[in-house]
């Protein structure tokens, strides 16, 4: 049993785990920044049907949706030496952060392929032809007209992401990485006031959520702008899509859960 309950233990462990949410924030950075990168690559071969690299694609997708992430970090952080040595490899010395980021940047990489697949596929194909029959190439058909509506539809999903990544962060300290979680064990331990400093750690967390779901709900805004209705009331020219943009980001299947079907 801990030490009985004090208040004042709370506001004492503020200061304390906010030195640590630079880390705690270094991961999620270095994560989403990871993750971008190989969601790209995961999502042209299905969005193009490419075969041999499609089938990876997919078995990748399946693997890191289908398996906890406390498991892939223990798989990567112990086994992913292993594996490297028998190439005369050794990264046995690399900091745990950077497993950590590896990990979590893979395992974000496979939601962000699937919202990234789904949000281009939901703009209108007409829309694409027009573009051509204008005279645009496909780059510019692709950057001018396909992807602001694409980005306007995976903002929503992507937020959820960002914000589930955050949580999911805790799930570090069990390889030793000093980020907040790690930071109110550790506090927990010494004062014996477990229940204050999960309070404190919670009421954290949930501002930095907030901050962040604000900041991707202004940006959403931004991106949505031609959508909104001006000063007299009418609503701006609005590019057709294939139904209506509420419908279309509830139709991505792109949540975290079991593997793909």
């Amino acid at each position: 049993m801990g030490a009985p309950f004090d208040y004042t233990y709370i506001f004492s462990y503020f200061p304390k785990l906010l030195s640590t949410l630079g880390m705690t924030l270094l991961i999620v950075g270095g994560s989403l920044l990871v993750g971008m990168i190989v969601s790209f690559f995961i999502a042209l071969p299905r969005l193009y049907r490419i075969p041999v690299l499609n089938t990876l694609a997919r078995v990748y997708v399946s693997f890191f949706r289908g398996t906890p992430i406390l498991i892939q970090l223990f798989l990567f952080y112990y086994g992913l030496p292993e594996i490297l040595k028998l190439a005369h490899v050794d990264i046995s010395k690399a900091p745990v952060v950077v497993f950590v980021i590896l990990t979590y940047g893979l395992h974000t990489g496979a939601f962000m392929s699937e919202t990234i697949r789904a949000s281009v596929t939901a703009v209108d194909r007409g829309q694409v032809e027009a573009a051509y029959a204008v005279g645009m190439g496909g780059y510019q058909a692709f950057t001018r007209i396909v992807l602001p509506q694409a980005l306007a539809i995976a903002i929503p999903v992507f937020s959820n992401l960002v914000i589930a990544l955050l949580k999911d962060t805790s799930l570090a300290f069990t390889l030793g990485v000093m980020e907040m979680t790690g930071k109110a064990e550790t506090l927990g331990s010494l004062t014996q006031h477990f229940i204050e400093a999960y309070i404190s750690l919670a009421l954290i967390y949930l501002a930095v959520s907030l901050t962040l779901e604000r900041l991707l709900l202004i940006a959403e805004r931004r991106l949505l702008r031609h959508e909104q209705p001006d000063a007299a009331g009418h609503r701006r020219f609005r590019l057709q899509r294939k139904s209506s943009y509420r419908h279309m980001v509830a139709s991505i299947d792109s949540g975290k859960g079991g593997a793909e079907a």
